[in-house]
């Protein structure tokens, strides 16, 4: 139960910081502190994950952006935070591209095979043979997403590219999420049913764990 509550307040913070952030992005003109308001948490919160993870040099690079925004906001003349916010999205779902499709390179175990070995204590090599191409997808979805992003910026209007910012990338990724669990036990049925719970923990023991040659 207390498990579930914190789910929903997570959600409930996360509706309430998208909504924030479509109404900063599409005032004219926007606030002088709208960029490091709505980057500011989201790069605190990698700071944090990175600081966790044992990163330290990544973690004090995104402290440092924090500073940076927050000292250019009272100081600076201000930012292009059309531009800004286009970076941070694009960058974003670049670095997942990045991140998923290492795990692809010859000798490497796909990141969601890691994962769904760990909440699933062992794959068929049908089931490695599935989550490698999920891998793959993922990593494919990211790139369309950068490549959607960055074009509908420049082909269409700012309050246009902010709709899809913030309310497409949420509504997309739930898609993919929805899609995939579908497709999963549609065609492997062996898959045990996973919790959130499991999900989360299994993604947490990969990140500090050493990482598996492919196996065979």
């Amino acid at each position: 139960m207390r498990l579930r509550a914190r789910y929903v307040a997570a959600g409930a913070a996360a509706l309430a910081y998208l909504v924030a952030s479509q109404w900063l992005m599409t005032r004219t003109p926007p606030p002088p502190w709208s960029a490091a308001a709505l980057l500011g948490p989201m790069l605190a919160l990698v700071a944090l994950g990175m600081w966790r993870a044992g990163r330290r040099a990544w973690s004090l690079c995104a402290a440092a952006a924090v500073v940076a925004l927050v000292v250019h906001a009272a100081f600076g003349d201000g930012f292009d935070a059309e531009r800004l916010y286009l970076t941070e999205h694009v960058a974003f779902h670049i670095a997942l591209a990045f991140g998923f499709g290492l795990t692809l390179r010859r000798g490497a175990r796909p990141l969601i095979s890691r994962l769904a070995d760990r909440v699933h204590r062992g794959l068929t090599p049908a089931m490695e043979r599935y989550t490698r191409k999920l891998t793959v997808a993922w990593t494919g979805y990211f790139v369309a997403m950068a490549a959607l992003s960055l074009g509908l910026y420049l082909g269409a209007t700012f309050a246009a590219w902010a709709t899809f910012a913030n309310v497409g990338t949420p509504v997309a990724l739930a898609l993919m999420f929805g899609g995939e669990y579908l497709l999963r036990y549609r065609l492997h049925p062996e898959f045990e049913r996973a919790t959130m719970q499991d999900a989360i923990r299994a993604w947490a023991q990969t990140r500090h764990a050493p990482h598996r040659g492919a196996e065979p």
